[in-house]
């Protein structure tokens, strides 16, 4: 199957009519039939499928017992309404990138993997990478458990309703000790391919990055009858709180963004009591990032001072700056800049996007391939990447895998 006839499979699954965007969600229906694509592209080249405890999916080429095992995937989740091909232009390239190394006629000479990590957007629990970060321990049991949706589904609940036993979820070290290698391609999420004229790209960081919650406590009142100098009105501080996160982050160079919005009671005709945002926020390195966070925190208190409100500010979620194992990253530049007759002469760019390859590179040697994106835009239906790039991702992605798997 060509990667062109896999990729017109896999498109229709979760899609919005509305929206044209994706809304495949970790552990509904959406995300049960793009596992199922996942296990029926394994199944029919042979591959050993296996679900790990946490829900991850692994298709395997040789014995995972050997160890020093060269892994590539992504996930199959989307954020909503999200684009098509962040997280799945790295499931299908590796597939895809297989058949290609099958038809040079390739000896294998480690075992290799093909994965899809769970959960990776958060788009349905409200943290990323929820797959990886509990096989690398970054999540704990408990913390787990404690993750739920906007209907007040547990994780566990979710697992279970799916056909999933949630009891075994953990750690899995034991899992990726057997991993020499993970080399993740995704779409560009920004243009500097674009701007360099190039069709793929080495990662050599990922920002760090967090979302916090803002909550703004208030007092509910009539919209009507409340005179304007007796309200404490929440979602006054807040959108002054949204300006100012753009104006931190603008100054430091950094970006800062409020996304997600909930209010209670959400009546047109009532005063808010809670306005609670959450602020996603990324910059080059940790000094910047506690700058702009640090601003808008002390913003935020000042705005809600004024009107009268209090302000609770929680962490949900952290990633501290991921430097891709240089080792690795310089091996790749060879591999692919010996197609160009000119050693490291493969652009190597840095993200603000996290990515499950940032969450596993603490725990086993890492390394990302980009492909570009012509207009930068990413999680959306706008998303997009043209085939002839899309091709050259997976003839890069194959040379990697024949470098590290076939020597």
């Amino acid at each position: 199957m060509t990667f062109h006839s896999m990729w017109a499979e896999l498109l229709p699954i979760g899609r919005s009519s509305a929206s044209g965007g994706y809304r495949r969600f970790a552990w509904t229906g959406a995300d049960t039939d793009c596992r199922a694509w996942f296990r029926q592209q394994a199944e029919s080249r042979g591959l050993t499928c296996e679900l790990d405890r946490n829900g991850n999916q692994w298709a395997w080429l040789g014995d995972p017992a050997e160890g020093d095992a060269v892994v590539t995937g992504s996930h199959l989740d989307s954020v909503p309404d999200g684009g098509a091909f962040d997280g799945p232009l790295g499931i299908v390239s590796s597939f895809a990138a297989l058949d290609e190394l099958r038809a040079r006629g390739v000896r294998f000479t480690k075992p290799l993997a093909i994965v899809n990590f769970g959960d990776e957007e958060g788009a349905r629990f409200g943290l990323a990478c929820v797959g990886s970060r509990l096989a690398a321990g970054q999540l704990t049991v408990e913390q787990a458990h404690r993750l739920t949706d906007a209907d007040g589904i547990t994780l566990p609940q979710a697992m279970e309703r799916a056909g999933y036993d949630p009891t075994a979820i953990g750690p899995d070290p034991e899992r990726l000790g057997r991993i020499g290698a993970f080399v993740e391609l995704h779409v560009e999420q920004g243009r500097a391919l674009d701007l360099s004229g190039d069709q793929v790209g080495i990662a050599s960081a990922i920002w760090p990055h967090g979302r916090w919650r803002f909550d703004f406590r208030g007092e509910a009142n009539h919209a009507g009858t409340t005179r304007l100098v007796d309200r404490h009105d929440p979602m006054l501080p807040y959108a002054e709180t949204v300006l100012a996160a753009r104006r931190e982050a603008r100054l430091a160079g950094a970006v800062a963004t409020f996304g997600k919005i909930a209010v209670e009671p959400n009546g047109v005709n009532a005063i808010p009591s809670l306005v609670r945002g959450w602020l996603d926020s990324r910059a080059a390195d940790q000094a910047t990032l506690d700058t702009v966070v640090g601003g808008v925190e002390k913003a935020a208190r000042e705005y809600a001072e004024a009107q009268g409100v209090e302000l609770d500010v929680i962490r949900e979620s952290f990633t501290p700056v991921v430097e891709f194992e240089h080792a690795l990253r310089d091996e790749l530049a060879r591999i692919l800049g010996k197609e160009r007759d000119a050693a490291l002469n493969v652009p190597v760019l840095g993200t603000g996007a996290g990515h499950d390859a940032g969450i596993l590179s603490g725990t086993v040697p890492t390394a990302m391939l980009f492909v570009r994106n012509p207009t930068g835009v990413s999680h959306s239906p706008a998303e997009y990447a043209a085939e002839d790039d899309c091709v050259a991702g997976v003839t890069a992605l194959a040379d990697v895998l024949e470098g590290l798997a076939c020597r």
